[in-house]
């Protein structure tokens, strides 16, 4: 859910969308990509409009995408929802058809330092694997996939993507919370699009299995050859797992239970108060 008037990251000229001569994902392959859809997203100047992110899956109630995603009406990255109604489509790689689930997202948590952010599920995704996350960074030269729901030109006008695009990139240079990667197939100037925002980059294990390196954060129009600007998530291992362990403002289980038991004792005390001050006072007038 890419708004293409966005920042997102210092140094880049603007969020990154969808991918530019990418290829056509089958049905049924990298299950779990998700594209995130904002309806009703309130405007500065009032009203509102309609946008969208890609995504991944991570647990089955956890999808991780930009951080610029989830932003006010200032531009302001935000640690909750923003939209009227924002809905995550896991494992649709053709949009007209029917495959893959639907959720509501109810949460958004923003880590400190770097584009990304977690969106958190109304309900559990059955049936798909979830990407695991890496906890090793990238190198220059590593190949790495990339799979997203945005446009796949910078030209006004380009309609969206009906299919999940994918295209393999090339790893420049890796910093300290960013990694830049440059098209490398099915052409030199495949390049992240608008509203390919949180689209993950991903390596592959010798078991084939796939492994999270990085989201989309941001880059120059496309198609472009040359790098484009992501978020490394392999430093930031540590605080997605505590953050799906317990989210920010929940109570947690033992808490609620605790909670539950303060109330609990807290109701008791009060009836017996009352029962003290009513048996109290009927004796007052039994005396008179």
């Amino acid at each position: 859910m890419l708004v293409l008037s966005v920042t997102a990251v210092p140094l880049s000229p603007r969020p990154a969308r969808a991918i530019a001569n990418g290829a056509d994902v089958a049905v049924g392959e990298y299950r779990f990509s998700v594209l995130l859809t904002m309806t009703g997203l309130p405007v500065a100047t009032g009203g509102t409009r309609d946008s969208w992110c890609s995504g991944a899956l991570i647990a089955p109630t956890w999808v991780i995408t930009a951080g610029h995603c989830f932003r006010d009406t200032e531009g302001r990255r935000v640690s909750r929802t923003v939209a009227k109604v924002t809905t995550a489509v896991v494992g649709r790689a053709d949009l007209n058809g029917r495959d893959g689930q639907e959720a509501e997202v109810i949460n958004a948590v923003q880590a400190d330092g770097a584009d990304v952010a977690l969106a958190e599920l109304s309900r559990p995704i059955a049936g798909v694997t979830p990407i695991q996350v890496s906890t090793e960074p990238p190198a220059p030269g590593d190949v790495l996939r990339l799979t997203g729901y945005g446009l796949t030109s910078d030209v006004d006008g380009s309609e969206p993507a009906t299919r999940l695009q994918t295209g393999q990139f090339t790893v420049d240079s890796v910093g300290d919370s960013l990694i830049e990667t440059s098209g490398r197939a099915p052409q030199a100037d495949t390049s992240p699009c608008p509203h390919d925002s949180g689209g993950p980059y991903f390596t592959q294990k010798r078991d084939g299995s796939p492994l999270l390196a990085a989201v989309v954060s941001s880059g120059p129009p496309c198609p472009h050859t040359g790098p484009d600007l992501s978020a490394r998530v392999d430093n930031l291992a540590g605080w997605i797992a505590a953050t799906m362990a317990s989210p920010p403002g929940r109570i947690g289980e033992t808490g609620l239970q605790l909670t539950v038991v303060g109330l609990g004792v807290a109701v008791l005390v009060t009836m017996v108060l009352v029962l003290r001050r009513r048996r109290r006072g009927a004796l007052e007038r039994a005396r008179h």
